[in-house]
Formats: C-alpha cells, sequence, structure tokens
C-alpha cells in the first residue's frame, strides 16, 4: 500500500480553500494535510486550521527565504508536497528546487490572462470586469520561478454577464475553486 503523501498548505488569507483542503481530505487513505502555513501571524486561516485540528507555522518572509530555517520545518513535518492556497509570497527557487513538481498554486483567472505580479484576488476580478470577459474561472498550475508561469494542471470555466458586478465574478470563480481545487490535487496526486 502506497504510503500517505503529506501536504503543507501555504495561505495567507482567510483561508477558505485551505478550510475546503482539510475537509475535502480529512478521512484520505492517501493524503494527510499535516501542516498549515502562513505568513501573516493574523491570517484568519491559522484559526480556522487550529480548529479543524491541523498544526499552524507562522513563517515570515526572512524565514521564507532562508532554506536553513524552513527546510528543517517542513522536513520536522514529513511535508513531501505542497499546495498554495491564496499564499501572495513569491516562492523561493530553493524551495522549488526542493520540491520540484510537487508544489501547486491556484489562480482565480484563466491563465495566461490576468497572472503575474500584483495580479492576486479582487485585482485578477477587477480587471477580468474592465475587460468585459464573458467568461472567468480558475486554473491550478506548477510553481515554477516566474509567477503564475508554470505548466497549467487544470482550468474551469464560468459564464459571466454584463451585469455582473466584481463582486459576483469574485463569488463565481470562488465555487469553482471549492468544488475543483480538492479534486485537481487528488488527481495529480494520483498520478
Amino acid at each position: 500500500m502506497k504510503q500517505k503523501t503529506v501536504i503543507a498548505v501555504f495561505a495567507s488569507g482567510s483561508g477558505s480553500n485551505c478550510e475546503n483542503l482539510i475537509t475535502y481530505f480529512k478521512d484520505s487513505e492517501s493524503v494527510d494535510i499535516a501542516l498549515v502555513v502562513s505568513n501573516k501571524p493574523n491570517a484568519y486561516v491559522l484559526e480556522r486550521a487550529r480548529r479543524l485540528g491541523v498544526p499552524t507555522e507562522i513563517v515570515p518572509k526572512a524565514m521564507l527565504n532562508d532554506a536553513s530555517q524552513l527546510m528543517p520545518l517542513l522536513q520536522r513535518y514529513g511535508i513531501d508536497f505542497i499546495v498554495l492556497a491564496g499564499f501572495l509570497p513569491l516562492i523561493p527557487d530553493f524551495l522549488i528546487e526542493a520540491f520540484p513538481r510537487r508544489i501547486v498554486n491556484i489562480h482565480p483567472s484563466l491563465l495566461p490572462k490576468y497572472g503575474g505580479k500584483g495580479m492576486w484576488g479582487h485585482h485578477v476580478h477587477e480587471a477580468v470586469k474592465a475587460a468585459g470577459d464573458t467568461e472567468t474561472g480558475m486554473t491550478v498550475h506548477w510553481v515554477t520561478p516566474v509567477c503564475d508561469g508554470g505548466g497549467i494542471i487544470a482550468q474551469y470555466r464560468v459564464a459571466l454577464s454584463p451585469d455582473d458586478t466584481v463582486d459576483d465574478i469574485i463569488e463565481k470563480e470562488h465555487q469553482l475553486e471549492m468544488k475543483y481545487y480538492p479534486k485537481v490535487i487528488e488527481q495529480v496526486l494520483a498520478e
């Protein structure tokens, strides 16, 4: 029997995706979400993780960019796969090299549209609205040193109406994340 894949979820914000992942994989025989990492000590994701019994660690930017601090932390938890769920800092090259094709990210647009530096959260949805796009979606991709530039694993789309507000766009796209992100991760790990 294959050993469980031990996952760390990296998140910076409220953590709805993180909570969804923890709940989805709670009784999994193949996946163990063993750690939630945040760069922000007051991020609500930490409270969500603690409530669900998942250990948390705060990793400020200096620690994130220091292999001598970050790698032992991940080793202590036996992490062998990393899932980004609204994690804003760029992932350092040493971590990408240590986890080749074992770090995935979710992006709230149909990459390559609206990706790259500064394109996160509401900034993406505002750009979609300003462009008058008739659809939006989410992308799951491999993490590489190029921001939002890794190979696309999966994309899911949703139609937009000209009457949709930015908040409507946010809600429609978020529903895709809730429905598909855990399933995409499960598929990637099964390959």
